[in-house]
């Protein structure tokens, strides 16, 4: 189906975030046209028949009328017949093609040198596209980082994502990508060796290959040490009978005298008949040479094709005219940035894809406009008083981020940014004003890096604050491949006479909690989260155990709740005597940071019911009750101290926002000699919480 199927393949590679072109799939011709009508912009779309048609069912118009008309070919005219019944239109990649043939035991993999082919028939990549007329190995442009690269991000996840998927595969799976600017990106997925890439990589194999396909199909290629020749390089040329790839004849003799013993020649259409070879195909053989470079052995191949004599024989003297330009252009050009691995053109690109979401985060005091060196805010345009105080906070998302990037769901991360910040600020009595961001990563992926902008942006949004600024660092062999990292930097203002907490009006006798609930997990405790996962012998793409409408990933991607817009109108009515944020530490450690020496907490679990993630995590990572109260939020991930004569305002003015005041507990006193792990009893919860 991998093959069979580019409908399959696209769905596959996204339910487990494969790197391939953006793509929508159709099965009738009119929804087709209208979406091609409406997304069309110029050579940025690639038709392709779902089925299999012969290496002819992938068209790349130049114009919107071609665009039609090759839609019309496949689901019309049933120009391949029943591999038509659907398309897949996606986004034109650009950069260069290579292929990647890989022999798999279901579990291990063994990657043969990239290999590059010439498709179309005439010199200079001209002329309509064929099986193939050549090709060369290994690829110059397929460096160790993007054999790396592609092997855990690509190959890797295929492998096990179809064994997981109850269609585990044994043999050999050939992946056609493309290098953009962004990493390798796979355009099509076969389950067989290819032409003629094949004929290029089979000669720089340094062992025995039928060994390697008997452990592959006796499952234990792990214990193979398989290896390539180095130091080398080959090349391929096919020749092929005049007329291909359109009407061509059959039965012209075939001389090869004249070809060195070094030269291997792979037969493809002919037919020995009656003690002479003749043609019997388009394109007829294929002859590889291997040498000490790829100048020198893509000249003893055509060298060797031309040696080769049949009537009409035509073939391209110019194979891998690309990998020489390549090769010349460095050594006169030298080492450049981008060679190290950093594209300042993907930066660029990203600035341009993000300036809209932060636009769209302007308020008074900032116009949000991103791309000068520092951000400006204005905090008398914003209306702030002279005697204002400034708030700063950091954090990041901890390991959550692998859970996003094991989804490949990365459009609501960015909220758990912003909220993970903000919140701290909110504790201090501060309005939020203005949101920083730092992503790094190992390669810039413009399209992820943009939905993780997108959701900073959401989530400055959601808080009322401007996002004026960011950073975004490259850095190749300090991140995996796909991985990246965020911080967040946010500033508040607060006026000195409402800044929290105020400790010298906190009194144990007459003040109680209230807490409001939180979204799930919020951004706190995911190594642990992480390991009960592992145990409970799930994966991330299961259907989620406590609501099955979500897979658990989506579950537990679940953004962090923002708090800005429900407590600022509690806050401005002065009741809150002090805030805590339930982050890493949960109850136990976060609500006596709020408090003054000699005073602790009492929780009633009675208040809320603990939410089901927390009584799966509970259960399946056999986490005892006060642990859990220690790591997570526990379904409470704001709390504020008020005075109980106050608690009943504070309830009516959280429902006003939309909210639920939860009657958490009151404070007690404590010695202050007392552990500060002891400062808050939660009685009876582990029956409770049982």
């Amino acid at each position: 189906m991998i093959e069979g199927s580019k409908s399959f393949s696209k769905d596959f590679m996204k339910r487990h975030n494969i790197p391939t072109a953006r793509y929508e799939s159709f099965s009738d011709f009119e929804s087709a046209k209208e979406y091609v009508l409406a997304t069309y912009k110029g050579g940025d779309l690639v038709i392709k028949a779902s089925g299999i048609a012969a290496g002819k069912g992938v068209i790349i118009p130049e114009t919107i009328e071609e665009a039609v008309a090759a839609l019309s070919d496949i689901m019309v005219s049933k120009e391949f017949g029943s591999a038509g019944d659907v398309v897949v239109i996606e986004e034109r990649l650009i950069g260069e093609e290579v292929s990647v043939l890989a022999v798999t035991d279901g579990y291990t993999i063994v990657p043969f040198p990239g290999a590059q082919d010439h498709k179309r028939i005439f010199e200079g990549d001209l002329g309509p596209n064929t099986g193939g007329m050549g090709a060369y190995a290994p690829a110059p442009i397929y460096t160790e980082t993007l054999q790396k690269e592609t092997l855990e991000r690509i190959l890797q996840p295929t492998v096990d994502g179809l064994r997981r998927e109850g269609i585990p595969f044994v043999g050999c799976l050939y992946a056609g990508l493309m290098i953009t600017s962004e990493g390798p990106k796979v355009i099509e997925f076969n389950c067989r060796f290819g032409d003629p890439e094949t004929q290029a990589v089979i000669p720089l194999v340094d062992g025995d290959l039928a060994s390697l396909f008997l452990a592959a199909a006796e499952g234990h290629l792990d214990s193979v040490d398989f290896k390539f020749k180095t130091g080398v390089s080959s090349a391929t040329v096919v020749l092929a009978s005049g007329g291909y790839p359109g009407t061509y004849k059959k039965g012209d003799s075939i001389s090869l005298d004249g070809i060195s013993d070094d030269i291997v020649v792979f037969h493809a259409g002919t037919k020995y008949s009656g003690g002479s070879l003749t043609t019997n195909g388009g394109r007829v053989l294929a002859v590889t040479a291997v040498d000490v470079s790829l100048e020198s052995a893509i000249k003893s191949a055509v060298d060797a094709a031309g040696k080769v004599s049949f009537e009409g024989a035509q073939y391209r003297r110019d194979i891998g005219h690309r990998a020489l330009k390549l090769i010349k252009d460095k050594k006169s050009v030298g080492l450049t940035y981008a060679d190290a691995g950093v594209s300042v053109d993907a930066g660029n690109l990203l600035v341009q894809k993000i300036k809209a979401a932060v636009k769209s985060t302007s308020r008074p005091g900032a116009d949000a406009v991103i791309g000068g060196f520092g951000g400006v805010f204005d905090l008398k345009a914003a209306g702030y008083p002279s005697d204002t105080l400034l708030v700063s906070g950091t954090d990041g998302v901890g390991t959550k981020l692998k859970i996003a990037h094991s989804t490949g769901k990365h459009d609501t991360i960015g909220i758990d940014l912003v909220a993970m910040s903000v919140n701290d600020v909110l504790v201090q009595g501060a309005e939020p004003l203005f949101f920083l961001d730092y992503y790094a990563c190992s390669k810039l992926e413009v399209d992820v890096a943009r939905n993780v902008v997108a959701g900073i942006a959401d989530g400055c949004k959601q808080s009322g604050c401007a996002l004026i600024g960011g950073e975004t660092a490259e850095m190749p062999g300090m991140y995996a491949p796909g991985d990246y990292d965020l911080a967040g930097f946010v500033v508040g203002a607060v006026a000195r006479e409402n800044l929290l907490p105020r400790l010298d009006q906190i009194d144990p006798d007459t003040d109680v909690l209230i807490g409001l609930a939180s979204s799930g997990v919020h951004s706190n405790g995911f190594s642990l989260v992480r390991r009960i996962v592992d145990a409970s012998g799930l994966d991330y793409a299961s259907q989620c155990p406590w609501d099955p409408s979500v897979s658990l990933g989506e579950a537990l991607l679940t953004p962090t709740r923002i708090y800005v817009k429900e407590l600022l109108p509690i806050l401005r009515h002065g009741s809150v005597k002090a805030l805590s944020h339930i982050t890493g530490g949960g109850f136990i450690d976060n609500i006596p940071r709020c408090l003054p020496d000699g005073v602790g907490a009492e929780l009633d679990v009675t208040a809320w019911e603990l939410p089901p993630v927390f009584k799966w995590l509970k259960a399946h990572g056999n986490v005892a009750a006060r642990e859990l109260a220690r790591t997570f939020n526990c379904g409470i991930g704001m709390v504020l101290v008020v005075d109980r004569a106050n608690a009943a305002a504070v309830s009516d003015l959280a429902q006003a926002a939309g909210s639920v005041a939860i009657p958490m507990g009151r404070l007690t006193r404590v010695a202050a000699t007392v552990a500060e792990e002891n400062r808050v009893s939660i009685p009876n919860v582990d029956a409770l919480w049982a």
